[in-house]
């Protein structure tokens, strides 16, 4: 994989409490919003597992996608409850730390509603066997009848913008550099899987044991590797071209 870009810091401030900037923009008529899952979840995390690294990452992640294609896409962060009537307006979803996911009743009803209408999931940023635990039970609840299966490295999603015949194990800020390891808890292998329905549609896609969004990140980070970062964009495009061409 050659260079895909160097991205500038970012000291934008964080969007103030309860502002929906995505959607006062809509009248402007973008293309594409990158839409983060607001969600409940439990323990030492309860209150803002789904923020994490936000909204930098979406951020920069956005300067890149702009940057390398032509996707006219909103250039601020768009987080949205799973149980607000708003999430079908946004056909591509981002969630992570799913691994301390607790949905309620209602986040749960608004999830499945949203994928079998046809929303795109990617789920980033969980490690090992207990956090995929708590995350497949919590997708058992929103799409009991459809499995989790491995994606194969020759599935479209692939090859929808860069080719990538490799899964690379993307570490967290400060994994990778002088030997420290690239993985979390017993998370050592990386995976990338997701969930058809019954007519072959990718609904979610689900990378486990690597963490895409501390790429984008800490992309201008000069101690963070370049070749972590640079996957991680073109996993990433390639899963929103992928998913908004599907």
């Amino acid at each position: 994989m050659g260079t895909v870009l160097w991205v500038q810091p970012l000291g934008a401030p964080a969007r103030p409490q309860g502002q929906r900037p995505a959607r006062e923009a809509n009248a402007q008529g973008r293309a594409f919003y990158f839409t983060r899952a607001e969600y409940t979840s439990y323990g030492r995390r309860r209150f803002g597992s789904w923020a994490v690294d936000f909204p930098k990452a979406d951020r920069q992640f956005l300067i890149g996608l702009r940057h390398l294609t032509n996707i006219d896409a909103y250039e601020l962060e768009n987080p949205v409850r799973l149980d607000d009537p708003d999430l079908r307006r946004f056909p591509f979803l981002y969630a992570l730390e799913v691994g301390y996911m607790s949905l309620t009743e209602p986040e749960v009803a608004g999830l499945r509603d949203y994928l079998l209408a046809g929303g795109f999931l990617v789920i980033d940023d969980f490690w090992g066997t207990r956090q995929w635990a708590n995350f497949e039970a919590e997708m058992r609840r929103v799409l009991p009848e459809y499995d989790i299966v491995d994606i194969p490295v020759d599935h479209a999603l692939l090859s929808a913008f860069y080719h990538i015949d490799e899964i690379l194990q993307v570490p967290g800020r400060g994994g990778g550099v002088n030997g420290r390891p690239t993985w979390q808890y017993d998370g050592y292998v990386p995976a990338l899987r997701g969930i058809f329905d019954q007519h072959g549609r990718l609904m979610v896609v689900i990378n486990w044991n690597t963490d895409l969004g501390d790429a984008w990140e800490w992309a201008e980070d000069p101690w963070y590797p370049l070749q972590f970062s640079n996957f991680a964009y073109q996993l990433g495009i390639n899963m929103i071209l992928y998913g908004m061409s599907h």
